[in-house]
């Protein structure tokens, strides 16, 4: 028995598996979109392709998919928010965050907002973008070079402690 890559805590048998090799469909769009984030850390680029709406299947590289899936490693799928989704709509948003381990080694984290939508009582992801992040603004104001140094010693920025920068 092994625990669900999705976070629910469930056993995988007992969670994304059936939805997966299709003996259970997805009952929200929160349920697929776990299924999906499980299908990455198996393996299942099948799942990941049949649970794409047929309007947007075009769009997935199966073998681009199935290397992302395969060389990366799946640490964890954070739910942020979700918009409709149940079982009784027909189209839902979620935002999440998809945490993973690439081939190199190094963290990352891949943030979208997901559009789901359902299709003659099954579920499907329809689209994804990039959500909008705000612009980092700087709390103090800039340092000019020429300008005495922060740090009081008397000296230019430029000559004391912005030398380093």
């Amino acid at each position: 028995m092994s625990v669900c890559a999705c976070g629910s805590e469930l056993d995988f048998a007992d969670c994304c598996e059936p939805r997966i090799n299709g003996s259970a469909p997805a009952e929200t769009a929160e349920a697929l979109l776990r299924a999906r984030y499980t299908a990455h850390s198996v393996g299942a680029v099948d799942f990941i392709i049949s649970s794409t709406h047929p309007d947007s299947r075009g769009d997935v590289d199966r073998e681009a998919t199935a290397r992302w899936a395969e060389r990366s490693e799946w640490l964890a799928l954070e739910v942020r928010s979700t918009q409709k989704g149940a079982a009784n709509d027909d189209a839902g948003h979620i935002e999440f965050v998809a945490n993973y381990r690439d081939a190199q080694g190094r963290r990352q984290a891949h943030h979208e907002l997901a559009e789901f939508v359902r299709v003659e009582g099954s579920w499907f992801f329809k689209d994804a973008v990039a959500p909008a992040t705000d612009p980092v603004r700087r709390a103090a104001p800039k340092v000019g070079r020429n300008e005495p140094c922060t740090c009081g010693s008397g000296k230019k920025y430029k000559k004391c402690c912005g030398a380093a920068a």
